[in-house]
C-alpha cells in the first residue's frame, strides 16, 4: 500500500496488489511463529501459572494450533491489581503530554506491524483480509483520536470563573485509578486498543483480559504497549477462562472501574455487582439486534448490497451487523430476489485467502446457536437461502455454516434475540410507521439503517429511531462501518451503559472524575 493508503471496513484505497503481497508475507510470518507457549505479563514480568493452558486454535482449521497460553487464576488477578495500583500514581503524575507521546508511539507501532497483525486476526478470528486490515487500521486511529481528545482539552484542565476577586478556580479531570478492560473476540485489536488506550491516556492503569478465542492478538497488544515505553505495571495482560477469573477481574476491591464489550447478560451482571462500597464507572457496550428499513421508494440495488454487506461481513459476528430487515410489502419480492442473488455470489472459504468474503464462525457454540435459529425459522417461516452446516474440504476442518436468510412473521423471537451468527430475519410491513415501530420494539439500540428516497421518512427515522448509530442509504453497509472521529459508536437501551460511545468525542472523559480546585490569593 502507498503511504496515504488506508483500508476501513467499508472502503479501500491504494494499490491492492501491493496489499495482498504484503498480507501474504504477514501470513507467512504468523504461520512460522504459531504453536508457541506464552505466559501472562504482570508488573512487567512474565508469569507462569498453575492452571491448565488454553489452546488457541483457528476457527478456519481447528487442527491448526496458534499457541498455548498460561491461564490466570484469582492469585494472578490479585497480583495484577496490586501491580497496577502501585504503578498508576506515577503514571498519572506524568505530564499528560508524555502519556500522549507514548500512546502515539504505540499507534505508530501498530501501523508498522499492521500486515502481520491483520494476518494474525484473519487466522485467529476468521476475518477476511480487508476486515482484518480494517481492524488493525482502526486500532491505530482510535489511539491517535483519543490522544487528540486530551490534547484538544489541554489535559482536561480548565480555568473557571470567580465568585470573589481573591479566588482562582480551576476544573480538572483526574483518572480513577485501575480499570479492568475485558475485550471480545470479534474486534480483538481495535476494541482492546480503543478501550485500553482511552483509560491509559487519561492516566489510569489497566488490567486487561482478551477473549479466550483471541489471546494471541491480545498478547501482541501488550507487546506493542511495552515497546512503546509504557511503564511496567501500567498495562497487565492475563489470559483466563470465564469460570476461573471472569468475576475476579472486576470484583477485586482494588479495581476502580470497568470497561467491557460483550453480551448484555454479562454486562448487566457487572453493572449490578460493581457498585458495593460506592458507585464505580462502568462503561459497557452490549451488542445489538440491528434493523434495516427498506421503504417503497428505496434504491433496491443499494439496499440489497448494503444489507448483504452488513449482514454477512465477519459472518454477522459484529455488534453493529444487520440482523433483521423490515421491508415494505410493495417491494418485498424484488428486494428479496436481489438480496438472495448478492448473498449467493459471495465467495465462501478460508478468509485468509485473497477475495474470500465469508469465513467461519468463531467456535462450536456459535455453530449450535446457528442450528437452533435455523430450526426455529423452518418451523415459523421460510428459508430464502442457506440453513446448513457447510461440508467438504476446508469446511470439514473449521466452524463453517452457510449465510442464511429467512422470511418470518413479525412476532417471531428471531427478530428480538441477538444471535451473533450469519442469520438474517426479514419481515414485511405495510408502512413506514409499522417498520419504525418494529425496529424500536427490540431491547437493543446500537445501530440502525434506512433505505428511502423520501426525505421526510429519512428525517423521521433519525428523529424517532431508538439507536445510537444511524445510517441512511449506505450501500457499503446498511448498519456497519463506524470509524474513529467519523461515527461515534454509542449504544442506547440494552446496547450500552453511558450513551457516549467509542469512536466519538466524549469517550476519554468518561475514564476520569472531576475535581474543582480553589486557591485564595491574598
Amino acid at each position: 500500500m502507498t503511504a496515504g493508503a488506508k483500508i476501513t471496513y467499508t472502503s479501500a484505497s491504494g494499490d491492492l496488489e501491493e496489499f495482498h503481497r504484503r498480507f501474504d508475507a504477514g501470513l507467512a510470518a504468523v504461520r512460522r511463529a504459531a504453536g508457541g507457549r506464552h505466559l501472562c505479563w504482570i508488573g512487567g514480568q512474565a508469569v507462569e501459572t498453575r492452571g491448565e493452558p488454553l489452546e488457541d486454535r483457528s476457527p478456519i482449521d481447528t487442527g491448526f494450533l496458534l499457541g498455548r497460553f498460561a491461564t490466570a487464576g484469582p492469585t494472578e488477578v490479585d497480583r495484577a491489581v496490586r501491580a497496577a495500583g502501585a504503578a498508576q500514581p506515577g503514571w498519572a503524575r506524568r505530564p499528560w503530554r508524555e502519556r500522549v507521546v507514548i500512546l502515539k508511539r504505540a499507534a505508530a507501532l501498530i501501523r508498522e506491524q499492521k500486515y502481520e497483525l491483520a494476518a494474525l486476526m484473519s487466522l485467529e478470528v476468521g476475518k477476511s483480509r480487508l476486515e482484518a486490515m480494517g481492524d488493525a487500521e482502526e486500532s491505530a486511529d482510535l489511539i491517535d483520536y483519543y490522544c487528540g481528545q486530551v490534547e484538544e482539552a489541554n489535559g482536561f484542565v480548565r480555568p473557571m470563573g470567580q465568585v470573589t476577586p481573591v479566588e482562582r478556580n480551576t476544573d480538572v479531570l483526574r483518572p480513577y485509578g485501575v480499570f479492568t478492560c475485558i475485550a471480545p473476540f470479534n474486534f480483538p485489536l481495535a476494541l482492546s486498543a480503543g478501550m485500553s488506550s482511552a483509560a491509559l491516556v487519561a492516566g489510569n492503569a489497566v488490567l486487561y483480559k482478551p477473549s479466550e478465542d483471541t489471546p494471541w492478538t491480545g498478547l501482541r497488544l501488550y507487546e506493542i504497549y511495552r515497546d512503546a515505553g509504557l511503564p511496567d505495571g501500567v498495562f497487565n495482560f492475563m489470559v483466563g477462562r470465564r469460570e476461573e477469573i471472569g468475576d475476579a477481574i472486576w470484583q477485586h476491591p482494588g479495581v476502580d472501574g470497568v470497561v467491557f464489550t460483550g453480551s448484555k447478560a454479562v454486562g448487566l451482571r457487572i453493572h449490578r455487582g460493581l457498585a458495593e462500597r460506592w458507585i464505580k464507572p462502568c462503561l459497557l457496550e452490549l451488542g445489538g439486534k440491528n434493523a434495516a428499513l427498506v421503504m417503497e421508494s428505496a434504491d433496491l440495488d443499494a439496499a440489497a448490497e448494503g444489507v448483504m454487506r452488513s449482514a454477512f461481513s465477519l459472518q454477522n459476528q459484529k455488534c453493529s451487523a444487520t440482523s433483521r430487515v423490515y421491508v415494505h410489502r410493495a417491494v418485498a419480492a424484488p428486494f428479496a430476489d436481489l438480496l438472495r442473488e448478492q448473498t449467493a455470489a459471495m465467495r465462501i472459504g478460508d478468509p485468509s485467502e485473497r477475495d474470500v468474503y465469508f469465513g467461519p464462525v468463531i467456535n462450536a457454540r456459535a455453530v449450535d446457536r446457528f442450528g437452533a435459529a435455523v430450526a426455529q425459522a423452518r418451523e415459523e417461516g421460510r428459508l430464502l437461502i442457506g440453513g446448513e452446516r457447510l461440508r467438504g474440504g476446508i469446511f470439514d476442518r473449521g466452524h463453517f455454516v452457510a449465510p442464511t436468510i429467512a422470511r418470518l412473521p413479525l412476532e417471531s423471537t428471531l427478530f428480538r434475540e441477538e444471535l451473533f451468527v450469519p442469520f438474517l430475519a426479514i419481515g414485511e410491513v405495510e408502512s413506514f410507521d409499522q417498520a419504525l415501530g418494529q425496529a424500536n420494539a427490540a431491547e437493543y439500540g446500537l445501530t440502525a439503517g434506512i433505505f428511502s428516497r423520501d426525505e421526510a421518512e429519512v428525517a423521521r427515522f433519525f428523529d424517532e429511531i431508538e439507536a445510537g448509530v444511524c445510517y441512511a442509504n449506505k450501500r457499503t453497509g446498511a448498519t456497519t462501518g463506524a470509524w474513529p472521529g467519523a461515527q461515534a459508536f454509542c449504544g442506547w437501551k440494552g446496547s450500552g451503559s453511558t450513551g457516549k460511545g467509542g469512536c466519538g468525542p466524549y469517550y476519554v472523559a468518561q475514564f476520569m472524575r472531576e475535581q474543582s480546585r480553589t486557591v485564595i490569593v491574598e
